[in-house]
């Protein structure tokens, strides 16, 4: 993880302590459910959670001090929490093995860290949905290929991202699901050395699902599935940050980044104002999306279990939630403080003399009985003029002094096909759709 780019709520999650709390609560509700069914003495639940009770400090230093000489992170901590609790803790890990903690953990903090995205949705999804209702009837250029195509309003250019990112939402709700569940099922799996209620107890008092079969491990397909749903939204989060960069162009700039008092934009040229934030963003979109290949090939493990999956978690598990979680909350203060120029929008709208307007002429031309094909031929070879000007010509007067226009289409008629707000008519439809 790089400071830079993380947030404390996020980090604190995947910090030794943190996952050290984890490992002991695991330990203790089973050691806990073990002295209830009378595998071993009550005492020895009571004799951890006693201890727990003093909230001590994790020594996270002695932990690894010892795992320095056992090689076994477990073990060592296994070790320390014996060292500090007494002889009831012979009791504890009865019956279970490493992965039962190290895959029970990673799914309580990628829960928990699932819990965070959420927030940082629901604020995106807030600061797009202000925006959009602020510049609902905003006319502005759609683009297709990077070139003018017709009207649309800035509102349903945001609309669209909402509506993206709401569809993420519901993935990532699913990728939680799929992703809390709980394994203490012991060697391989089979329970042969400690009862599925014990499995069945931790995964209820730590808000998991148990799995329902673990074979030493959890199912990789399961991370394989959070890690894409973490890539696709990291792809979103680029698509809109890459809208912004385009708006922001010299020639466009329609919207732009919000330019803080003091800011400055380059060592060289002080007239700079760029696009860093979302330049940024799409950096880590990049990074993000990065981290769903290791965890699809991870899905592919030996037999009942092996270990090649691990060092690509604890890789992907902090860096992908810790990155997307800073990345959700930089592009929400981005839109919360885009700048955004409707004169320009105009000014663009206006600046090709009215080519935006030539399918409704097309289309009335083949309502008033001329042919497609000859329809399209005589608005293209106006159109095309207008384009060689570069927009000096008008569209609408080279239609009007067109005989063969003429001949089909009166005047009035063509002026009618060149109303903006003839566009916009079904916008309000959009948005019930988008935001109900």
């Amino acid at each position: 993880m790089v400071p830079r780019y993380s947030r404390p709520a996020m980090s604190a999650l995947w910090e030794p302590e943190a996952k050290f709390r984890i490992w002991f609560e695991i330990e203790a509700h089973a050691t806990q459910k073990l002295g209830e069914m009378g595998v071993v003495p009550p005492s020895a639940g009571k004799a951890l959670w006693d201890w727990w009770a003093t909230n001590p400090k994790i020594d996270v230093e002695a932990i690894d001090a010892i795992e320095a000489v056992t090689k076994h992170d477990v073990i060592a901590f296994l070790t320390w929490v014996a060292e500090q609790v007494g002889d009831e803790a012979r009791f504890m890990h009865q019956g279970m093995t490493s992965s039962d903690v190290l895959d029970t953990t990673l799914a309580v903090q990628l829960a928990r860290a699932t819990d965070i995205l959420l927030e940082d949705m629901d604020a995106l999804l807030a600061a797009i949905k202000i925006r959009a209702e602020e510049h609902k009837y905003t006319p502005t250029i759609g683009r297709s290929h990077g070139i003018h195509a017709e009207p649309v309003t800035f509102g349903l250019k945001l609309a669209q991202a909402y509506a993206e990112f709401d569809r993420s939402r519901e993935r990532l709700i699913a990728a939680r699901k799929e992703i809390a569940t709980c394994a203490v099922s012991g060697a391989v799996g089979t329970f042969a050395n400690i009862d599925p209620e014990v499995e069945t107890y931790v995964a209820e008092k730590l808000g998991l699902t148990p799995e329902p079969v673990s074979t030493q491990v959890i199912p990789r397909d399961r991370h394989a599935m959070y890690f894409s749903t973490l890539a696709v939204i990291a792809g979103s989060i680029e698509r809109l940050a890459v809208e912004v960069r385009h708006l922001q162009r010299t020639e466009v700039l329609e919207a732009e980044e919000y330019f803080s008092p003091g800011q400055k934009g380059s060592s060289a040229m002080p007239h700079k104002r760029n696009p860093i934030l979302t330049e940024n963003l799409t950096g880590q979109a990049r990074m993000i999306r990065g981290y769903a290949m290791p965890a699809l090939e991870n899905v592919a493990l030996w037999h009942e279990r092996d270990i090649s999956h691990s060092s690509v978690e604890r890789f992907i598990g902090p860096d992908a939630t810790i990155t997307l979680d800073f990345a959700l909350a930089r592009l929400t203060g981005v839109v919360e403080k885009l700048l955004i120029y409707p004169k320009r929008m105009q000014s663009n709208l206006d600046a090709m003399g009215g080519l935006v307007h030539s399918q409704r002429v097309l289309l009335a031309l083949t309502q008033a009985g001329v042919s497609r094909e000859d329809a399209y031929r005589l608005v293209q070879r106006n159109a095309m003029k207008v384009w060689k000007s570069n927009g000096a010509m008008s569209l609408l007067e080279l239609l009007k002094g067109d005989e063969e226009v003429s001949a089909a289409l009166n005047n009035a008629e063509l002026e009618e096909k060149f109303d903006l707000e003839y566009h916009f008519k079904h916008v309000d439809t959009i948005f019930r759709r988008v935001f109900g």
